[in-house]
């Protein structure tokens, strides 16, 4: 099932390591078969306070982005960006293709007995 990094970031000033970073990832990623899906766009704030930029970043599964992230390519280039960009990153599994809400809804109601 395919999995998400996403980054949630708050970049400063640009520099020469986050240009190196830039310029550098797309090589680790390419062997996980990883790919962005967004990158550099300004997100569109419908509810709550988002002082910050997104980046999303598609994988096969959970485990190839897991094995990405701890890659020596990519831990290599990491620093680059830490060391300038303060914020968030998470991995997490997206749902098939067929994933029906109702049907999470209606496990949920019978699991509380509602």
């Amino acid at each position: 099932m395919t999995a998400y990094a996403i980054a949630h970031i708050r970049p400063e000033t640009m520099n020469e390591d986050i240009l190196t970073y830039i310029e550098t990832i797309q090589s680790t990623m390419d062997p996980f078969g990883g790919r962005f899906l967004v990158h550099g766009k300004e997100a569109e704030v419908l509810e709550g306070p988002f002082p910050s930029t997104v980046v999303m970043i598609g994988f096969p599964d959970l485990e190839t982005a897991r094995a990405w992230y701890a890659s020596d390519a990519y831990q290599a280039i990491l620093p680059l960006r830490t060391d300038h960009i303060p914020g968030e990153v998470i991995l997490v599994e997206g749902v098939p293709a067929d994933y029906d809400a109702t049907k999470t809804a209606a496990g949920l109601r019978a699991a509380a007995g509602l």
